[in-house]
């Protein structure tokens, strides 16, 4: 059975999530896009030979020129390089704004094809098919795409709705236990901002296979606790940063890898045990923080990554969050309830003193 969640945003979508979907994408985004004729697929190397004949033989079937581009995997391919080749090679396929891009992977491919479709001939449609848990759980949903610069994580980007999201959790049993514990990490995020007892269950489920049990239950509720957030502040401007909980920090742990050691899932997880650390230092989070250590140990997550201070400082201080000298932390006034709270960047930096105790 497909369960359907309606996103009203300034351009409205439908969140499809089933087993089997993956052989249905040609049938549903023909209809929710009657008038397209040409549809590029953006996979990456990982993904490509596990789905991309898949879904292309689906859409071609039902009546779509497709045209099927490959960048390699891993954050790399999130730059203005791989960005540029396909606005040309989207070009070259003759690309009209009737016509759609499909991101086929996980956060990369999602973020790279999203932004490709937000900026080509000043937005063209695109549909997320996103293969991975943290894909399916988060950054499918929401319209936040980007690329990377030297300077930081995500720091060129817009904001651009799909048209349509497509997740198939059949997906996820390709996933090594690293790639599916990555995701996880999003997952508890969600409990720890917004919902304690689901927070609960996935303390109960203890791992990989209890959650795989209540797989199609667990991607429902983030994506609907997500979708709610984003209906109240679909620009980012207020609520929406409560998403954010673990990444200020998270960032700099990913960044303190070059990208490539640490994933994105491991940065969050140890950002938010430090986020927790900090609210409780500031006053504004109770002592939760063992129930936060606990399980993200449960899941194979990271409490802590090793971070030079000019690197965690630097990532702080870039932080999209960064308005007129504060930050807005994320910090949870209780396992459940996430809010910002504006602090100067000198307090911040004490905090973070006292936590690598220098």
């Amino acid at each position: 059975m497909v369960k359907t969640l309606r996103v009203d945003t300034s351009r409205p979508y439908d969140i499809k999530i089933g087993f089997g979907l993956l052989d249905r994408v040609g049938e549903l985004c023909r209809e929710t896009l009657p008038r397209a004729q040409k549809l590029a697929v953006v996979t990456d190397s990982n993904v490509q030979p596990l789905y991309l004949e898949r879904v292309a033989n689906s859409l071609k079937q039902a009546g779509f020129q497709v045209l099927s581009l490959t960048v390699p995997a891993g954050e790399g391919a999130k730059c203005a390089e791989q960005l540029v080749m396909l606005w040309e090679k989207l070009m070259e396929f003759g690309m009209t704004r009737t016509d759609v891009v499909a991101a086929l992977g996980g956060g990369v491919v999602g973020d790279l094809a999203g932004f490709a479709a937000a900026t080509l001939l000043r937005g063209v449609d695109y549909v997320q098919i996103p293969t991975t848990l943290l894909a399916q759980v988060d950054s499918s949903v929401g319209g936040k795409v980007a690329i990377d610069l030297h300077a930081g994580k995500n720091l060129a980007g817009a904001f651009w709705q799909p048209s349509l999201v497509l997740i198939d959790p059949d997906c996820l049993s390709t996933l090594s236990d690293r790639t599916f514990s990555d995701g996880m990490a999003e997952v508890i995020k969600y409990g720890c901002i917004r919902d304690r007892a689901f927070f609960d269950l996935l303390d109960r489920c203890g791992g990989r296979a209890g959650v795989t049990e209540h797989i199609e239950e667990v991607i429902y509720t983030c994506c609907d606790i997500k979708r709610k957030v984003v209906l109240a502040d679909e620009r980012d401007t207020g609520e929406r940063m409560v998403l954010n909980f673990g990444h200020t920090i998270g960032h700099a742990f990913e960044l303190a890898g070059n990208y490539e050691t640490w994933t994105h899932g491991q940065g969050v997880a140890a950002g938010m045990n430090w986020a927790a650390q900090i609210g409780v230092g500031l006053g504004v989070t109770p002592d939760i923080v063992y129930p936060i250590q606990n399980i993200l140990k449960k899941y194979g997550l990271p409490i802590n990554i090793p971070c030079p201070w000019d690197t965690l400082t630097k990532a702080v201080l870039r932080d999209k969050k960064n308005l007129g000298g504060k930050i807005n932390l994320i910090v949870l006034e209780s396992l459940g309830h996430a809010i910002p709270y504006p602090v100067t960047f000198d307090r911040l930096l004490e905090q973070l003193e006292a936590m690598c105790g220098r």
